[in-house]
């Protein structure tokens, strides 16, 4: 029988960060890339690769779209003139992407969750999604959904030898 590996999961290549626990809290109904306005200081702390994106969300304030909540910490060798490591900051997209979002989030129980941080070439992105809270009962059925597709490929695994 295998043991599990011990630690942190490691995030794709490419990813500074990743948000697993929101694909257990949240259905995810639609995905949006956006771009982040940063300043220096921030794009050296994220190349690090020690952000942290769990607790973010993002919302829409006077027709711009807001990312709160996401931690970048501080740059070290940046002393004096680093950034707020949690301050608000603004996403970039389409005029028209983010008024079909201010209109799906006016549904009762839909928020914009942050799901990865990585950068693109030289820009630093973010993929928000368009989610629903799910219930107890729902965060059961997707444990069981998995466990039962885990059983099916032991069983094709042990089939097949």
């Amino acid at each position: 029988m295998a043991v599990a590996k011990k630690g942190k999961k490691k995030a794709a290549p490419g990813d500074v960060a990743t948000n697993r626990q929101a694909g257990y809290r949240f259905e995810f109904l639609d995905k949006l890339e956006c771009g982040l306005v940063l300043t220096g200081t921030e794009v050296k702390a994220l190349r690090t690769g020690s952000a942290q994106i769990k607790d973010g969300y993002a919302n829409i304030e006077r027709g711009e779209l807001w990312l709160h909540n996401v931690h970048i910490p501080p740059y070290g060798p940046a002393s004096r003139d680093n950034h707020d490591p949690e301050r608000p900051r603004k996403l970039l997209a389409t005029k028209p992407e983010i008024e079909r979002l201010m209109g799906r989030t006016k549904e009762k129980g839909l928020t914009l969750v942050p799901t990865r941080l990585y950068f693109k070439g030289p820009r630093a992105k973010v993929e928000i999604a368009l989610a629903r809270g799910k219930d107890r009962f729902d965060k059961r059925e997707t444990i069981k959904a998995r466990e039962q597709q885990r059983d099916m490929q032991r069983a094709l695994r042990e089939a097949n030898r």
